[in-house]
């Protein structure tokens, strides 16, 4: 068991925010000290002692989001300022920051107005393009085949949106790791030796992204649906209308948060400027086999002829 390792405070980089944590963020990429914190990251041992719910239940007060993980901690989000953690005993901290990062940062962002994908994203051209799905679709074993292509990728598990003065999305770059399962490191050669297993899935292993990070926001040029199918070739045909933006809320991290931070109007209007100016399109693979490669390859080919112009039969439709 790892006991949680802890520090006056440590300053990092994650969704274009400067982090100043108590809690050791070994996945982040360290900042100076002297530069200004967007977010600060604390213990607090009581919190755990007054605080009372269901096992993952999500309350809301006053924009303030806590929820417990048995026999681990009580995480509580505040105005997309501050998370304040309070471990349980002999908690193991790997769990922590899994849930730190993950279900933690996910309502923080929602807090700041972050429109936040579940998927991973990629550099294509000068823009970003997102890769959404269910769990276990094969979003992150595909940005890694783009990476083995030579691109780079912008996040992974969250996508970090955020939308200029003209409403044009912007993706934000997260941090340099990935969640890969063990028949994705078989398929692309790569050993789990020095890899470690994501808590509770023996099989799924985190990996560094020592290359191919990309460190700057960019436009996000484009949205693709990773589906599994029982078929056995590959297709992608473009996503419309009304069943665009129920796609968007089911993908959107945590989207039970919404309804419960008043953000409903807020995401629709942000979803419909999504449906309006993106091309947005479905890919169907099958459920066995590696065909990570082969989708790259139409990925590309339907970028490439498509011209990744703006998808104006979405804002036809969405308009009407």
């Amino acid at each position: 068991m790892r006991i949680l390792e802890t520090t006056k405070y440590n300053m990092y980089k994650a969704f274009g925010l400067t982090i100043k944590s108590e809690i050791i963020l070994q996945e982040l990429i360290q900042r100076r000290y002297s530069e200004a914190a967007d977010i600060e990251i604390k213990i607090n041992t009581s919190l755990k002692n007054c605080f009372k719910s269901r096992p993952f239940e999500f309350l809301v007060e006053n924009q303030t989001v806590t929820f417990m993980v048995p026999e681990i901690a009580i995480f509580q989000v505040k105005d997309g300022k501050e998370i304040t953690v309070s471990p349980f005993e002999g908690a193991n901290q790997d769990i922590i920051r899994l849930y730190l990062l993950g279900s933690s940062f996910g309502a923080l962002l929602l807090q700041r107005g972050i429109y936040p994908l579940h998927g991973s994203a990629i550099v294509i051209d000068g823009k970003a393009f997102a890769i959404i799905g269910d769990s276990g679709a094969g979003k992150s074993t595909l940005a890694s085949a783009f990476m083995e292509r030579g691109y780079q990728l912008l996040s992974d598990d969250v996508i970090a949106v955020k939308f200029s003065k003209e409403n044009l999305p912007i993706v934000i770059p997260s941090y340099p790791q990935q969640k890969l399962w063990q028949q994705s490191l078989d398929a692309f050669g790569i050993s789990n030796e020095k890899l470690r297993p994501i808590y509770g899935r023996e099989s799924k292993f985190c990996k560094p992204v020592i290359k191919n990070f990309h460190t700057t926001q960019l436009p996000l040029g484009g949205i693709f649906e990773l589906v599994k199918t029982n078929g056995d070739s590959i297709s992608i045909h473009p996503i419309h209308g009304l069943d665009l933006l129920q796609k968007l809320f089911t993908h959107t991290y945590r989207q039970f948060l919404i309804p419960k931070l008043n953000l409903t109007k807020w995401h629709f209007i942000k979803s419909t400027l999504l449906a309006e100016r993106l091309p947005f399109y479905q890919i169907k693979r099958p459920e066995t086999g590696f065909s990570a490669f082969q989708i790259v390859e139409k990925i590309l080919t339907e970028i490439n002829s498509s011209g990744n112009n703006t998808n104006t039969q979405n804002e036809i439709i969405v308009n009407r």
